[in-house]
């Protein structure tokens, strides 16, 4: 898988029904792993906590693809979180500071709507914030994903990539449909005319952040078929070579799973 934004292959696509099945099977294999993980298959060995973080362009299927991920997994076993502009006592703090408290905890399973990226993505182009900040945060986030790695996290960390001529058909489709006219705000219109500018820091974002101990998954989410499935398999894949990279002996897939 490319860690370029240029190399995004945009054209992957699948069909509807064939993403179903996908889908439908990986969640079979992700709720095995997620009782394992817990504790609930083996009680004798609980894994490292779980944190998945999405980002992506508005519009690109974050959330269609979290509820997916999370959908066979029990309420009580999954924590998503979505992440907005900080508060005012926020602001008083490092900007990591906020997520302490949401870090999934041994065992534990933890899903960010957004993360602590905004830093280098709608604040440096915004202009809250400054290119040197922007650099030093970039180090910062590294250090701070190596700490969580370390500290007994498993770390998956997803952009949805979609072109400007997808987004603008989804920003049209809910415009028109009433039950989805809260998705779409004046502020979605507003960043994609800074589309260039967002490219920019997300190129740079990339080629910072993506290291050995916590590499980005650059899913194309042209086809939302497409992306929902590579979402889940892909997280399958991290998730099942780090617990092994542990030491941990992980459970066979059950017949109909998608094998990691």
């Amino acid at each position: 898988m490319t860690n370029r934004i240029d190399e995004i292959d945009l054209s992957a696509t699948l069909d509807k029904a064939t993403s179903i099945e996908r889908v439908a099977a990986a969640q079979h294999r992700l709720t095995q792993l997620r009782l394992f993980s817990a504790g609930l298959i083996q009680p004798d060995v609980v894994a490292p906590g779980l944190l998945v973080l999405f980002e992506g362009f508005d519009a690109a299927g974050k959330g269609g693809a979290i509820r997916r991920l999370t959908a066979s997994i029990d309420p009580r076993h999954v924590r998503v979180v979505p992440i907005g502009p900080p508060t005012a006592e926020e602001l008083r703090h490092n900007f990591l500071w906020r997520f302490q408290p949401t870090i999934p905890g041994t065992g534990g399973m933890t899903v960010y709507d957004r993360s602590w990226y905004g830093r280098l993505l709608v604040e440096r182009v915004e202009g809250l914030i400054d290119n040197a900040t922007a650099m030093r945060s970039g180090e910062e986030i590294v250090q701070f994903e190596r700490l969580l790695v370390d500290n007994n996290v498993t770390l998956v960390k997803f952009w949805l990539h979609m072109s400007e001529k997808e987004q603008l058909k989804r920003f049209k489709d809910r415009e028109s449909d009433p039950l989805k006219q809260w998705k779409l705000t004046p502020e979605d219109w507003r960043n994609r005319e800074k589309r260039s500018a967002y490219l920019d820091a997300l190129e740079d974002m990339v080629e910072t952040t993506d290291k050995s101990h916590a590499r980005w998954d650059l899913i194309p989410a042209e086809s939302k078929h497409y992306a929902r499935a590579a979402v889940l398999e892909t997280l399958i894949d991290r998730w099942v070579h780090d617990l092994e990279r542990r030491g941990l002996k992980v459970p066979t897939p059950r017949e109909g799973d998608y094998l990691s």
